[in-house]
């Protein structure tokens, strides 16, 4: 069974034959065909009888469907049709993402995840099911992907996304261990998002890597203060920033207020300071007044310290990365959003060389 548990084996099949049983006319043959190859055998070798023809189903299994499992099954059923000419393959997983269904839809493969849903496509028999409430999916690699530790590492190589990385450089620069970082990069790797062998690896997908990151990230994780000052938005930022300079206080501009710097035309009536801590006197010092709601000022603790990785800075003033100004913008609904948008080329415009994303 290559290391498959008998339970998914007679899972995927019984997934199968249900999605099968659908169609009238088609009726599985019983006895199941004898294997062709005792060292190549698939996962589920079934053989269906329709009006006038019989076609074999073969079928690779797998614990997951992330692209990289999801090529290598597809390879696999490419190469038993050797020994079976006339069959069609079919991949089956817990859990089929809309990209692995790309792929097996890109090579002809069908598709069946373990709730029911499926796409099989063979002679002149079409079934797809869509909808089914998935159990499956795969949420534990995405929390490992986006644990406080491994975003260190996504926001080196976002930031960074034309460079060749080896892993020991890659964690010392992030600020991980490397244990922490090889396992970021077998989850990269089986997501394809990087490629490369021993001699390095790169970036592949940046903007794919982005766009999940921004689905599974929420700037609410930081500790958020809220405080209202009687000085504008400007005056605000520039006392902030000046007073955390002078009393070494790690901080950097970000939302809106990062945004403004970016692009002038941004208005805004709030303004948005992450600040490693936040001393009493500070709030002293600025005449700051804590509120619940209605200020000016949004004050973030960071939830880790990596929120600081390569900040650009303006006119003296220190700016967080446009990678982390992107994922900061995206959570604040409408006009967040579409600042978002707007920075989100830009941040891929140097592709190709290692930069600060100015």
């Amino acid at each position: 069974m290559k290391n498959r548990s008998i339970d998914i084996v007679d899972s995927a099949k019984a997934t199968l034959l249900s999605c099968i049983a659908k169609i009238p006319f088609l009726k599985v043959v019983e006895p199941v065909s004898e294997y062709r190859n005792e060292i190549l055998k698939p996962d589920i070798l079934l053989e269906l009888k329709f009006p006038g023809k019989r076609i074999q189903i073969i079928a690779e299994i797998k614990t997951s469907g992330q692209p990289r499992l999801v090529r290598d099954a597809v390879n696999q059923l490419l190469r038993y049709r050797e020994y079976y000419p006339e069959s069609y393959g079919v991949f089956i997983a817990p859990y089929i993402s809309p990209r692995a269904a790309e792929i097996c839809l890109k090579e002809g493969v069908g598709y069946v995840d373990l709730s029911g849903n499926c796409r099989l496509s063979f002679d002149k028999v079409y079934i797809e099911r869509e909808g089914n409430p998935n159990k499956f999916q795969e949420k534990r690699s995405l929390q490992s992907l986006f644990s406080p530790k491994a975003e260190r590492i996504l926001r080196v190589l976002l930031c960074n996304p034309g460079m060749k990385w080896k892993i020991k450089a890659l964690a010392n620069i992030s600020g991980v261990s490397l244990g922490l970082a090889s396992n970021v990069k077998r989850l990269l790797y089986d997501q394809e998002l990087i490629s490369g062998d021993r001699g390095g690896f790169r970036l592949e997908q940046p903007k794919l890597l982005l766009n999940k990151w921004a689905e599974n990230y929420n700037y609410r994780k930081n500790e958020i203060l809220e405080f209202y000052s009687l000085k504008n938005i400007a005056t605000i930022e520039k006392e902030l920033s000046e007073y955390s300079d002078k009393n070494s206080i790690k901080y950097a501009l970000t939302g809106f207020s990062g945004a403004a710097r970016i692009a002038p035309s941004v208005r805004y009536k709030k303004a948005m300071f992450y600040a490693a801590n936040i001393p009493e006197k500070m709030i002293d010092d600025l005449s700051l007044k804590k509120v619940e709601s209605g200020g000016n000022l949004l004050l973030f603790i960071p939830y880790d310290d990596g929120i600081f990785y390569l900040m650009n800075e303006y006119n003296g003033i220190k700016v967080v990365s446009l990678v982390q100004l992107y994922l900061d913008l995206k959570g604040f609904r409408g006009r967040g959003e579409e600042a978002a948008e707007a920075l989100f080329e830009r941040i891929f415009e140097n592709h190709g060389k290692s930069n600060g994303l100015q």
